[in-house]
């Protein structure tokens, strides 16, 4: 293997750390206390990191060391403006509150659903109190609110720069973050077998599963309900619900990005004789326009949009949130705004689903590592990353996009000034999304700077309401995982969202040649994560660890239409490592429990990781990423790709450059699938591709 190319840094302290750089990958982020009512707390999260990172670089650290209150960006900028480097500008800000609950914290089967509405109940009363603390200490630094996201414990506000510093002092904040901007990053149903002769057929009592009842919100540049593979029919209830946080007006999508990812989710199956079908057709879709017409936003419009699906859960049956959409992290997890909405969003029974990014290559053409985007950095999300399917039925010819981002995550905190990275393994899965074929927006057309105005050469034939485009990006292999996720929750309500994770990464093909920090646990196999759902007893979720939960047991493989016999990986990506093995589906998994992390599943011993008491003794577990060999069948066959010891001496991925300091991403700006940085992306991978209906 070839040594690592970090970029230089002048500052000798990064010098320093870079030396260590991944150490931490393969080390703990997380402090488990299995005896305790409430593991896994965040500020026992961030704590853990610190004290670690501070003990591989040799400073020392005291028992009573102060959490950071402020996001490393926005304290960056707040110190130029101390010494006279930046202006004293307004500064948009999102305000994490503090909380008197265990809300946040993971909670597995301790807590009831009804002691968990009740808990959350309480938090939004608490946190309309501390809006008006808040709003009074704001005025007291020349501040303004600007909205409160009571179902988050998050508050958008605005003040001056010079001001930040007083702000994070009160009482009523926990942590202060930039409003940062967000972008969108930019024949289907048999290459992931999901079509009728697999997985729609795969469970008796269900005609053709296809998401009916689930309801997904898809939280994107709005959809346009007026193109014909999208409108709701007689038979079929479309886009059930409309609401804007931009100017666009609702029901239309000037940029054109939501509507090809909704048509990718939830075309109509009989629109161009079923040459267009997406995963959950007929599901209820919940539009949720967040970014503009320019395909940007803010933090705060998917924040407001998060907490809205919260409050509306019930109403509308939403059990899935997909976003095709990030920005570069700057917080590690356990602080980033977008990180804490979707956790919420996860504890309140949500799947939730991002994009990865598309930040998988330099302008150099060069593999980076290291770009996955925010919300995807963060470990209750379904990571999505994209692979090129060539056109082709078959799935053995599939490789991971060039474009698509790599693990592992880069979101980060800052102790005595030096970055310590969360570098966790992600994306979670990968999905087709080169050059598919879905739903031109009709209202962008006449838009000038719509993606089919500026990329008129995506234009996939069709006129008016029928018209379709190519796009590429880890946004379009997003909706695919959603629609799959759809159809499982269809099939079993019940399913927790860390189950429906793990059944989507056990039951993936692993690509060949191929590590794990590319590809997650594998190709999303629909057919493979149908069938795990029919074998599943009843009440499931309510048994003990180690408790059978199959009434058949499983085969391993699918027989795929197009591609002959997909064998199953049998790995899920946890943290810093893999767990594999027959036991993971043979038998229930504390992991798999409500509100607790498939991360959890991991844990670290002095400097090895082991299984956690959440996960039976007889599951193997590789500590590190994987590369797959030729042989591709089973994750226990893999050659060891990193582990904690080669990480320290140094020995690194074989080729492509780490994104080591954040300055490969440009600071503030999301790489979307529009966007000048990212042009291979959305017109992807130059090779043979998915053709228009005739």
């Amino acid at each position: 293997m070839n040594k690592l190319n970090l970029k230089k840094s002048t500052n000798p302290l990064r010098q320093f750390g870079t030396g260590f750089l991944l150490v931490a990958f393969c080390l703990p982020t997380f402090s488990f206390t299995v005896t305790a009512q409430f593991a896994n707390n965040r500020q026992t999260e961030k704590r853990a990191a610190e004290m670690f990172s501070a003990e591989i670089t040799g400073e020392k650290v005291s028992n009573q060391i102060a959490p950071r209150k402020m996001a490393p960006d926005l304290e960056e900028k707040a110190n130029d403006v101390a010494v006279g480097l930046q202006s004293d500008a307004t500064q948009k800000v999102i305000i994490q509150l503090k909380s008197d609950t265990p809300l946040n914290e993971v909670s597995g089967n301790d807590l009831s659903q009804t002691q968990r509405e009740t808990m959350l109940a309480r938090e939004v009363r608490a946190n309309k109190d501390r809006k008006g603390l808040l709003i009074t200490d704001l005025a007291k630094v020349g501040g303004r609110f600007t909205k409160s996201f009571n179902n988050l414990g998050l508050v958008s506000a605005e003040l001056p720069l010079s001001k930040v510093r007083e702000l994070v002092e009160s009482e009523t904040v926990e942590y202060v973050s930039p409003n940062r901007d967000v972008q969108s990053f930019g024949y289907v149903e048999q290459v992931v077998g999901a079509n009728q002769s697999d997985a729609r057929s795969e469970i008796p009592g269900f005609t053709s599963l296809n998401g009916t009842g689930v309801g997904i919100a898809v939280l994107d540049s709005g959809i346009d309900t007026a193109h014909n593979s999208i409108k709701a029919t007689a038979v079929r209830p479309g886009v059930v619900f409309s609401k804007t946080y931009t100017t666009v007006p609702v029901g239309k999508d000037y940029y054109g990005h939501g509507t090809h990812v909704a048509s990718l989710l939830a075309g109509d199956h009989d629109f161009q004789t079923d040459a267009y079908t997406g995963i959950a057709y007929e599901s209820k879709i919940i539009n949720l326009g967040v970014l503009d017409s320019y395909g940007k936003g803010s933090t705060s419009n998917v924040i407001a949009a998060i907490d809205w699906v919260i409050a509306n859960k019930a109403a509308y049956n939403i059990r899935v949130i997909n976003m095709s959409l990030g920005t570069p992290p700057k917080d590690s997890y356990t602080t980033d705004p977008l990180c804490l909405a979707a956790r919420r969003a996860y504890n309140a029974g949500i799947v939730v689903v991002a994009s990865a990014g598309n930040n998988g290559k330099d302008a150099l053409g060069r593999k980076m590592y290291g770009g996955i985007n925010s919300p995807g950095i963060e470990p209750s999300v379904i990571t999505v990353g994209a692979v090129n399917t060539y056109g082709t039925d078959t799935r053995f010819d599939d490789t991971v996009a060039t474009f698509s981002s790599s693990g592992p995550t880069r979101g980060y905190t800052l102790i005595n000034s030096v970055r310590k990275y969360d570098n966790l393994i992600k994306p979670d899965i990968v999905a087709p999304g080169n050059k598919l074929i879905a739903a031109v927006s009709p209202s962008s057309v006449s838009q000038i700077n719509s993606i089919i105005s500026r990329n008129w050469s995506l234009n996939a034939g069709g006129t008016g309401n029928d018209q379709m485009m190519y796009m590429s990006g880890t946004s379009m292999a997003a909706p695919l995982v959603t629609g799959a996720v759809a159809m499982m929750l269809e099939a079993r309500p019940d399913l927790t969202p860390a189950l429906v994770k793990a059944i989507l990464m056990y039951s993936a093909q692993q690509i060949r040649n191929t590590s794990n920090l590319e590809q997650g646990a594998g190709l999303m196999n629909v057919e493979g994560a149908i069938e795990i759902v029919g074998k599943l007893k009843p009440n499931v979720t309510t048994f003990a660890q180690g408790t059978s939960m199959l009434n058949v047991a499983l085969q391993g493989h699918d027989d795929i239409a197009g591609s002959g016999t997909v064998y199953w990986g049998k790995g899920i990506v946890t943290n810093y490592g893999i767990l594999y093995g027959d036991a993971l589906m043979a038998n229930w998994q504390g992991m798999y429990a409500n509100g607790v992390l498939i991360s959890d599943g991991t844990a670290m011993s002095g400097t090895t990781l082991i299984r956690s008491a959440k996960v039976m003794s007889s599951v193997n577990l590789s500590q590190g990423a994987l590369k797959i060999n030729s042989n591709g069948v089973l994750i226990s066959d893999s050659l060891l790709f990193m582990s904690s010891n080669t990480m320290f001496n140094g020995t690194t991925l074989g080729q492509g450059v780490l994104i080591s300091d954040g300055v490969l991403i440009s600071d503030g700006v999301l790489i979307s699938d529009g966007g000048a940085m990212s042009t291979n992306a959305l017109m992807g991978d130059n090779t043979s591709c998915m053709q228009p209906a005739p």
